[in-house]
């Protein structure tokens, strides 16, 4: 369990690349909204309310058969580095560890499942998988619903669906999400045209840290936005139809800078690899630009076999600020992150054959 006293030394599940699609595919996320039928919507709680909402669920987690390993870890007790931590690893929003009212996460031992309580709603189920796996994660999630429904009244319209504070969420309350990484599409200057092809199909696309954030080292969030008045399978298959088309625009980026750009890559990804292996200091925004090129190079095929993709993603992650201060079990300046930062990158690389 990743919980306030978590040691970080495991592995993100999620970010294995054992998924299908995982070249492309990072993971694939369902999320459910819901709200309890007894009480008012997150924004008119009274602290009290919030407090007794936190232990019904806290009980109706502890009688579910899926998260009975799960911990509920509650915000006030996270400090701001541990809310950081959390956050990196896509396990709470930072609408949840912001808000000073009480509010707890759920969290499965493999983190493949949070529970975030007091969120924008009273509940928001999270569910990950490694590469395009959307059905799988919508299986569990939905099993897990089912097991919450039976200790907790739901707040549902016959006719609406489940009842959301965002009407945009109203009826399945499913948020259906892919992150991507694209480098391909964005080095050939076909990304704008992709992204503005699917906001016209009523699709989000977000950077690495959801809504509001930018698309860091290539990476993208592609969700749908309509829940109402369509079923949760028609929803999953029409989000998997798209991302398989991004799939293959990626796919085809990538023969086209295989086999009309090969040296001017092959010297990019190379320069990449020369800062990554030798610098003494290094921002995350700079970080993970390098480490996108180093992937591009596994991606083409020139360093095929030495770097590997599960190890990529892994250190995309722990080169974070929350991750870094966790585990110096305390807080560093921006200067003092930087040079961790490097010598963590450095130290991966020492051990690889290029």
């Amino acid at each position: 369990m990743t919980d306030a006293n978590h040691s970080p030394t495991l592995s993100v599940n999620w970010l294995k690349a054992t998924g299908p699609e995982s070249d492309v595919v990072v993971s694939s996320r369902v999320r459910l909204a819901r709200n309890l039928f007894k009480y008012p919507f997150v924004f008119k709680l009274s602290p009290e309310q919030r407090v007794a909402i936190i232990s019904d669920v806290e009980k109706a987690v502890s009688g579910s058969s899926l998260l009975k390993k799960a911990r509920l870890v509650q915000t006030k007790d996270l400090s701001d580095i541990e809310k950081q931590f959390f956050l990196e690893r896509h396990l709470v929003s930072n609408e949840l560890v912001q808000e000073d009212s009480p509010g707890a996460v759920a969290i499965t031992p493999d983190e493949m499942v949070s529970l975030m309580v007091m969120e924008e709603d009273h509940l928001r189920l999270q569910v990950f998988q490694s590469g395009l796996n959307l059905g799988e994660a919508w299986k569990i999630a939905d099993d897990i619903d089912m097991e919450l429904e039976r200790e907790l009244e739901y707040a549902f319209d016959a006719t609406l669906g489940y009842l959301t504070a965002c009407p945009t969420n109203v009826g399945t309350g499913l948020r259906a999400s892919c992150m991507l990484h694209l480098p391909s599409l964005v080095l050939t200057r076909q990304a704008d045209k992709v992204l503005q092809a699917l906001s016209k199909l009523n699709l989000a696309v977000r950077g690495l840290y959801g809504e509001g954030t930018q698309a860091l080292g290539n990476f993208f969030q592609f969700s749908n936005q309509i829940t109402l008045g369509q079923p949760e399978t028609e929803i999953i298959s029409n989000l998997e139809g798209v991302i398989k088309q991004v799939i293959a625009h990626e796919r085809e980026a990538r023969e086209h800078l295989k086999k009309k750009r090969k040296s001017k890559m092959e010297d990019q990804v190379w320069r990449a690899l020369g800062i990554l292996k030798s610098a003494r200091l290094i921002s995350s925004q700079e970080a993970i630009q390098l480490l996108s090129l180093v992937q591009v190079g596994i991606d083409i095929g020139l360093l095929e076999g030495s770097v590997i993709s599960r190890d990529l993603n892994q250190l995309f992650l722990w080169i974070q600020p929350g991750h870094l201060q966790k585990m110096n079990s305390g807080e560093l300046s921006a200067t003092e992150r930087d040079e961790r930062r490097a010598e963590r990158i450095r130290a991966y690389f020492a051990k690889v054959t290029l």
